[in-house]
């Protein structure tokens, strides 16, 4: 099995489904896998071929799913990547993976229009431009003759890329199998079926919408409702409008929507599961989220994209009593157990860290062994949390390993930051740590030693281009030196222990 048959399956089995909603289209099983076969035979035209590296970059359209499926339909790898990376990032990534084709949407084209490399196919969605191909003349050019994909679990399917703490991003490489092992357990947990109804409006490029919900879904047979971008307004209308069953988002979207004075006036009734994952809600947090959208359907899922990404659930009625937990079990096909520093099996209320088995767990960082075996511990994955089991058999996050900040649901590694800004003439010295935010759960704050005046301008002026706009810190403070240990380690929880309340 592999995805790509799961589309030909549905456009068998439910020709006339709808399986992709955008504002502007509607396109049944059957309409998409004619889609996806012209798309291919037009790739496969232009040299495509199996093993070869496809990046997409592109926000939750039409023509990423598109993309997507034909590109894994020829037995390429596609390697989708963040809608809001800068051209470095891109162009780091491109060449990373060896890719030998960038498929990218128009809205994005201005950030890498610039983008040359030998041997690279460029491609564009709205008009060509240079030597930048159209994605409509492929598409319509194409044949409709089914293309049969004939790979099997073990081969190899996508590349995502998260950024690691050496500053630059690790590429984790999945096959089939670990795929659909997590897609599978989204099914079972979360009872999708080819009536539910799933709403995409957080980045297809991330491994929890991409894997436990647009794979699922096609599982299944779902529909699948695209939003390019995330608002509360959004999410209220299209639930509403869509009857929409599933839904997965950050913490901070169902916060952000709380506050919408006119939430009360939208149809949230069809929702079933309403799923949250990147950081706990507390639980006062869950209560409000409740009371305003008027549900006990909440879920909370824990996990991380090297582990498919799967781990943990917290289900809605264990909320009540256990809400900031990630649960008492791993998910279906997932183990989790928490290890003290001598490897052994932490007792109850002994921090350790956080490891999981499954069949969803990567096939390893590509074209790094070392951080590959690194990351495995015995076949398990080491998750660089820190965490504990309470006497209930509830696991908790207590504190993360590395210095990881989740902002809104989004993974910011300090390391990255703090080597861009120290590319700074005035700037001697960096540190970036995380800050507790009502809304966002955290946010990135930037200590700086260094001759400058306006620290928060002149950082950010810096940064811009550099990094995405998310990994930018918002917080900024001057110093006359970071506190050092004797081996002169900078001692960030110093720094967190200074924070003495939430950042509004």
């Amino acid at each position: 099995m592999n995805i790509s048959e799961l589309l030909s399956r549905n456009a068998r089995k439910y020709p006339l489904q709808e399986a992709i909603v955008t504002e502007k289209t509607r396109l049944s099983y059957q309409e998409l896998h004619t889609k996806v076969n012209q798309f291919a035979s037009s790739l496969e035209t232009i040299g495509v071929q199996k093993g070869d590296k496809v990046v997409l970059f592109m926000p939750n359209t039409e023509e990423f799913i598109i993309s997507y499926l034909a590109v894994l339909r020829l037995g390429a790898i596609i390697v989708p990547i963040n809608a809001k990376l800068t051209k470095r990032e891109v162009e780091y990534i491109v060449d990373h993976s060896e890719a030998s084709v960038l498929l990218v949407h128009e809205w994005l084209f201005e950030n890498v229009s610039s983008i040359e490399k030998e041997g690279l196919v460029l491609i564009k969605t709205g008009k060509p431009d240079g030597l930048w191909r159209s994605f409509a003349t492929l598409l319509d050019g194409g044949e409709t003759k089914e293309i049969n994909c004939l790979l099997t679990e073990d081969d190899e399917a996508t590349i995502l890329y998260t950024s690691g703490t050496t500053g630059n991003p690790k590429g984790v490489l999945f096959t089939y199998r670990n795929i659909l092992t997590v897609a599978i357990m989204m099914c079972v947990e979360m009872e999708m079926k080819p009536e539910s109804r799933i709403l995409h409006m957080m980045p297809l490029s991330h491994s929890a919408p991409l894997h436990l919900f647009l794979v699922a879904g096609l599982y299944v047979g779902s529909t699948h409702v695209l939003s390019p971008t995330f608002t509360p307004d959004g999410l209220l209308k299209l639930v509403d409008q869509e009857k929409i069953t599933h839904f997965f988002g950050a913490p901070v979207a169902y916060l952000f929507t709380t506050k919408m004075p006119n939430i009360e006036s939208f149809d949230l009734s069809t929702m079933k599961y309403w799923v949250y994952g990147g950081a706990p809600l507390s639980q006062q947090e869950v209560q409000y989220v409740q009371a305003k959208f008027k549900t006990n359907s909440l879920y909370c899922v824990y996990g991380l994209t090297e582990a498919g990404p799967s781990g943990t659930l917290l289900l809605a009625e264990e909320h009540e009593e256990k809400a900031g937990s990630i649960g008492k079990r791993g998910a279906l096909g997932t183990e989790i157990k928490v290890i003290n520093e001598a490897g052994e099996l932490a007792q109850p209320g002994e921090v350790g860290e956080i490891i999981l088995y499954g069949e969803g767990i990567m096939k390893g960082y590509y074209k790094d062994p070392v951080k590959t075996e690194e990351a495995m511990l015995d076949g398990w994955l080491r998750t660089g949390d820190l965490g504990k089991v309470d006497k209930d058999g509830y696991f908790w996050i207590v504190d993360r390993k590395k210095d990881l900040i989740i902002s809104g649901g989004v993974n910011i590694y300090p390391k990255e930051i703090e080597e861009a800004l120290l590319g700074h003439p005035q700037i001697s010295e960096v540190a970036v740590v995380g800050v507790p935010h009502p809304e966002w759960g955290e946010t990135a704050k930037a200590y700086v030693v260094g001759e400058i005046e306006d620290v928060k301008q002149e950082c950010v002026s810096y940064l811009n281009g550099k990094l995405a706009s998310y990994k930018i810190p918002k917080l900024y403070e001057k110093v006359e030196a970071l506190p050092r240990n004797a081996t002169g380690k900078i001692l960030k929880h110093v720094l967190r222990e200074q924070q003495t309340g939430v950042v509004s």
